[in-house]
């Protein structure tokens, strides 16, 4: 292991998620629990915006500041787990869908469940999602003809991917459908997202 990591936690956020690529790629970092109301120094002078995840790679070289979920994946997966990286016929699928859920997929379910989305051909085309029912309907079309997001292998892409589906399906904040319950009931069974899942020792 290329040194140690903290990971500042709260288990209402999407630090679950890199706790679960961290459970991915068999490394189990420190928890620096986050109570909102008063987040630590620590949190703050490695990501000012206070938001979770953040997590500090202590590496040999210094230590390195990493935030935003899909970013954290994609790096715990370089670092620690190369196997859950994608091959070159699966790099295509691999980003498309990791940058997607971040951006269209992500922004789609927050501003849908915050009360708002685009009316009208202008403000759809002005948003960098088009509509939900077309993010929804894209994602969709995908997962019917795939087990994962590189087909029929999971990469480090399934964790944040998944996350978003696996989030929102239990919070009903994305629409059900067949495929999504498929590929949730297929990271579910993980051991990883089992373990990422069962609450802090302690």
């Amino acid at each position: 292991m290329a040194g140690s990591y903290t990971l500042f936690f709260n288990p209402m956020s999407r630090a679950l998620i890199a706790k679960w690529a961290f459970a991915e790629v068999g490394v189990e970092p420190k928890l620096a629990m986050v109570e909102w109301d008063a987040k630590p120094a620590a949190l703050l002078q490695a990501n000012p915006m206070g938001k979770l995840p953040t997590i500090i790679h202590h590496a040999k070289g210094g230590d390195r500041v990493v935030t935003e979920a899909a970013a954290i994946c994609h790096y715990l997966a370089e670092m620690e787990a190369p196997d859950l990286l994608p091959r070159e016929d699966e790099k295509a699928d691999y980003f498309r869908w990791m940058f997607f859920a971040a951006g269209p997929a992500e922004s789609a379910i927050m501003n849908k469940a915050m009360g708002w989305e685009p009316e009208g051909v202008k403000q759809e085309a002005t948003v960098g999602f088009g509509s939900y029912d077309r993010m929804v309907d894209t994602l969709d079309n995908w997962f019917q003809h795939h087990d994962y997001v590189c087909g029929k292998r999971f990469t480090m892409a399934d964790v944040y991917v998944g996350a978003q589906v696996d989030w929102g399906l239990n919070f009903g904040t994305l629409t059900e459908r067949d495929s999504f319950k498929a590929y949730q009931a297929r990271l579910q069974g993980r051991d990883a997202y089992k373990a990422a899942m069962a609450p802090p020792a302690g």
